[in-house]
Formats: C-alpha cells, structure tokens, sequence
C-alpha cells in the first residue's frame, strides 16, 4: 500500500467528513479507508482525526497537514498530465450534479458522446433541484443557476439565461392573463412554486420600468422538482417561472403561452462550479469544455 494512497485516502476523508463515506467514494472498503488512515498517523507520529462513535474532526495537525496533501496530489497530477499525456487519456470516475431540468435536457445528452471520446472515464451524473455540497457529496463539479452561496469555489459563466411567466390557454381562460406583476399579485393568481430546502418564502424577480423588483408570490402548488411545475402549467393549474429553454417545445406547440410580459423575469445565471483543486484534474476541464461547447446554443433557445 503506498504513501500516496494514504494521503489521498486522507484527503477523501478530511472532505467529506466520513471514514465510510470516503471509503465510497475511493471504492474501498471502511476497513481499508481506516487502515491507511492510521498508517498515515503512524508515519507522521500525530493524530490526523478525533474519531467518536458518532463524528470524525480533524485535529490541528490534520488541518495543517490537509493543505500539503492537497498540493502533493496537484503535483502528482501535473506531473502524470506531462508525462503521460494523461489529458489526452483522462481516466476515473467523475462525479457531476445538475439541476433537473438543466441536467435532463442539457448534460445527460452530452454524456454518451463525452464517453465515446474518453472511454476510460465514468460519469456519475446526479440531478437534483435542490443546492448541493461540493466537498461533503464528493462532487467534481455542478452546474447551476442562479448565485452560488460559497466563494471559496471556482465559477466557470456558461451563460446568462432567459426566463419566462408562463401558463395554458386554458388557464388564460378562466383566470385571465395578467400583464405584469402587480396585476398577478392583485388577482391573486395561483403560482407554481419551487421549493429549495429551508426556503421560508417564494420571492419571483421581475423586471419593471423602475429595474429589478422582488415580488412575493403565494399559491397552493409547490415542489422541488422543476419539471413538475411544467406538468402543472400544462395542466392548467397555475403559472411558472421557467427558463425558456425547458419550456420552448410548449411555446412552439401552444401549450403554453408568456404572462404578464410587461414584466419579465430577470435573466439567471448558468454556470459550473467546482473546487480550487479539481481545476486541475484533466477530465473536469474536458468535461466542462465538451459540454458548453455543445449547450450554448440550446441555452439561448426562445419561445419562437
């Protein structure tokens, strides 16, 4: 079992917190994660972690100690990169999240072309509404939109991404079409809400003559998966604020029509996010590069 296996054992487990979880994510076994663990303290003669039956914390030495290893393996991975060509032959599994929407209609089409071109890579694609963690899921990188909450990741701008109010004809019908947002706010029209975990309130940024403004919306649908949102607008239910290019098919078909078009919603950003040291890894720059050369013309999709 060599020394740089232990360090980057020790690096997995610093990130995510977990003996077990960073056993996962190595594809070794609790048993193998913690004997390379105490090895690494054998060899260093320091306690790298307090470990309890229910937490794991790293001491000071193991913080110290988790900034060298960081730098160890970028240099080992340079290093292979120059002598390997190893960014031409990326290998390993990578790990990427995406929110639903984005993901079901803008990544995992990529994917299989990314992996006919890079055939020892395996992609591990999780899509999901809600904000993720980075470091404590082992994620490589995430695409989003919107404001990350963490600056101490790296942000790579894909786009700024149109959006849209939107319903049925026959919700038009019977509730009328309200044509900005203080007239969907006094109509009390039912709008679709996504729902992110410990949100308190749904707030919908529209553009108005005087600039940006924040209007607090209510109604009685909400979920945390976008695309049930779109099943509802289809439905009739009420209206949503999507971006357009995962409703543009509706527009193009007439199943959806824009609201309240005096006051449209504030564009979103898209972009990946991924931490300082996996910039350096070949295959989350291939990934990223494969991808937005390939999506940005399906972001800028429109209604027409």
């Amino acid at each position: 079992m060599s020394y740089l296996d232990n360090i980057r054992t020790f690096v997995r487990v610093y990130e995510l917190g977990s003996m077990s979880a960073a056993g996962r994510d190595l594809r070794i076994s609790p048993a193998v994660t913690s004997s390379r663990i105490s090895q690494l303290e054998m060899h260093l003669s320091v306690r790298l972690f307090q470990r309890t039956t229910r937490s794991l914390t790293a001491t000071e030495q193991g913080k110290a100690f988790y900034a060298g290893a960081c730098e160890i393996l970028s240099s080992v991975e340079n290093a292979e990169a120059q002598v390997v060509n190893i960014t031409e032959n990326p290998k390993g599994s990578l790990y990427v999240a995406a929110p639903l929407g984005v993901g079901r209609r803008l990544i995992a089409p990529q994917v299989p072309g990314f992996l006919e071109s890079y055939p020892e890579v395996n992609v591990r694609l999780r899509l999901t509404d809600r904000k993720v963690d980075l470091t404590t899921e082992g994620l490589d990188l995430a695409f989003f939109l919107g404001q990350p909450e963490d600056s101490n990741l790296r942000i790579r701008k894909i786009a700024d991404v149109d959006r849209v109010l939107c319903a049925s004809p026959d919700y038009i019908a019977q509730h009328g079409n309200p044509v900005s947002g203080d007239a969907l706010l006094a109509d009390n029209h039912e709008c679709l809400n996504l729902r992110y975990p410990g949100a308190t309130e749904f707030q919908w940024r529209l553009m108005t003559d005087a600039g940006p403004k924040r209007f607090r919306v209510a109604g009685r649908y909400e979920s945390d998966d976008g695309d049930v949102l779109t099943d509802w607008a289809l439905g009739g239910h009420g209206i949503a604020l999507k971006p357009i290019f995962e409703v543009s098919e509706h527009f193009r078909s007439g199943r959806l029509v824009p609201v309240a078009t005096q006051t449209p919603p504030e564009p979103v950003q898209m972009a990946c996010l991924f931490t300082h040291r996996k910039r350096q890894d070949p295959k989350t720059r291939l990934f990223m590069d494969y991808v937005i050369a390939r999506i940005s013309d399906a972001v800028h999709d429109n209604a027409g």
